[in-house]
């Protein structure tokens, strides 16, 4: 059974039963043993159940029970998600044993709409980083060019949705962890609104910053996951009652009457050349879909106490008790919160809602904001590990244009709109109001549509 390429081709045909999904878990997991030892984009692979969960679908559509186009499609998640009596383990010697006993709620949402679950993907230990080379479990490997990082820390996931490994996956983005790799990996990474997808579950980076959403081959396939996986959770503290809209419907609206701002400064500074390149390609394809594209201004938070003060808060007594079992660069990180006081946190934590009103103000003049996802291509693997003191500000450079966006909780999506000149993928970052993951996808399949950049693979 070949790989079918999206969840939007496979869906009609699964269920119609043209499409087996045992083959296709099957035809995955030979792809997993095949390219997984390179990629080290898995951690776990549950090829039992998973073939299991396949037979049941199988037998669930031959009798009309279609639940809808997850049913029967093979995907995977961060090994940070927890899922009942497979282990999560945070890609840490601290959890290589630990075994949740129920799934997270995104885990048990996608189950419900008759997905497969191939098993957990590698990712930087605790998700704290963007490279995914800091893992119990080995490196993440780009399969564009495997001498390349992959991105994080949802690295695993891009990895294995890029390589069709899965169809589709879940990863968490505190920083830009969805849609750094994701831009890195040449697929769609795209993070709700804060409190769009339920969070519970999930093995924390920062309670307030944290976002929780898929990763796909293209858009319509990332909207389909979102679908399945968005809607307020009564036992998420943060979790938002806000209705949910038809994303994939929407995807067919117009996109003539939507204004673009572009916020140079920050987004646009200092730009890797080839990049810069891409973009203004890319904005030039923009002004064609659009009503309008204008630069515009926008200040920037570059803090970060409170992603460290609530990282240090949910590993303290971890660290205190059995440092040894944290790998030397997360130990460091997770420290770095250490001595932040109530005060300051408290504080910073005001300033960040302050943040997350003012982001209201973007959207009064625009309707969307368009940036570059990341400043630079992939750098290799050789390069970051050569240095181990330069490793946390090349990541931070690879995230610069994604964290702002945690800090506002603003909904934003990565796709492809390049590659350099040596094949290595490039991003495009579309973002827009709160709740609005419609508009975003909306202009996201738009751009998709008049490009072809989402249609290469990587050769294997």
């Amino acid at each position: 059974m070949p790989n079918l390429g999206t969840i939007t081709e496979l869906a009609p045909r699964l269920r119609r039963m043209q499409v087996s999904p045992v083959e296709l878990t099957r035809d995955c997991l030979d792809r997993i043993e095949k390219l997984n030892p390179e990629l080290r984009a898995f951690i776990s692979v549950t090829a039992e159940s998973a073939l299991a969960e396949a037979r049941g679908a199988e037998i669930e559509i031959g009798r009309g029970d279609w639940r809808g186009p997850l049913h029967g499609i093979p995907i995977a998640l961060k090994d940070l998600i927890d899922t009942g009596g497979t282990r999560t383990t945070a890609a840490s010697a601290l959890y290589q044993d630990r075994v949740p006993t129920e799934d997270a709620e995104v885990a048990r949402r996608l189950r419900q709409a008759g997905a497969v679950i191939l098993g957990k993907n590698n990712l930087h230990e605790f998700a704290y980083g963007g490279s995914s080379l800091v893992s119990f479990f080995g490196d993440t490997h780009n399969p564009w060019n495997p001498e390349h990082i992959a991105g994080g820390s949802s690295g695993g996931s891009a990895a294995a949705v890029a390589a069709g490994l899965c169809y589709a996956a879940i990863g968490t983005d505190t920083a830009g962890s969805v849609r750094e790799p994701a831009a890195l990996c040449g697929c769609v990474g795209l993070k709700p609104t804060y409190g769009r997808v339920s969070a519970r579950g999930v093995i924390p980076l920062s309670w307030s910053l944290d976002h929780v959403g898929p990763l796909a081959a293209s858009v319509r396939d990332a909207a389909v996951m979102l679908q399945a996986v968005a809607g307020y959770d009564a036992l998420d503290a943060g979790s938002a009652e806000v209705p949910v809209s038809d994303y994939v419907s929407d995807l067919g609206h117009v996109t003539k009457n939507l204004r673009v701002g572009v916020p140079r400064a920050h987004f646009y500074d200092g730009l890797n050349d080839e990049v810069g390149a891409a973009m203004e390609e890319a904005l030039t394809v923009i002004g064609t879909l659009v009503a309008d594209v204008r630069d515009m201004q926008i200040a920037v938070p570059t803090d970060r106490t409170v992603q460290a003060a609530e990282s240090f808060a949910f590993h303290a007594e971890n660290v205190a008790r059995s440092p040894e079992l944290y790998q030397p660069e997360t130990l460091r990180r997770i420290r770095s919160g250490e001595k932040v006081s109530a005060a300051e946190y408290i504080q910073r934590r005001r300033e960040m809602d302050e943040e997350r009103r003012r982001a209201h103000d973007f959207f009064d003049k625009v309707d969307l904001l368009v940036t570059p996802t990341m400043p630079i291509p992939a750098p290799t693997i050789a390069d970051l590990k050569k240095d181990p003191a330069a490793l946390r500000p090349a990541e931070l450079l690879l995230l610069r244009n994604t964290r702002p966006f945690n800090v506002w909780g603003l909904p934003a999506i990565s796709v492809p709109c390049g590659f350099t000149k040596n094949g290595l993928p490039l991003g495009l970052q579309i973002a827009g109001p709160h709740w609005r993951e419609d508009l975003v996808l909306r202009l996201a399949r738009a751009y998709e549509s008049a490009t072809e950049w989402h249609q290469r693979r990587p050769v294997e």
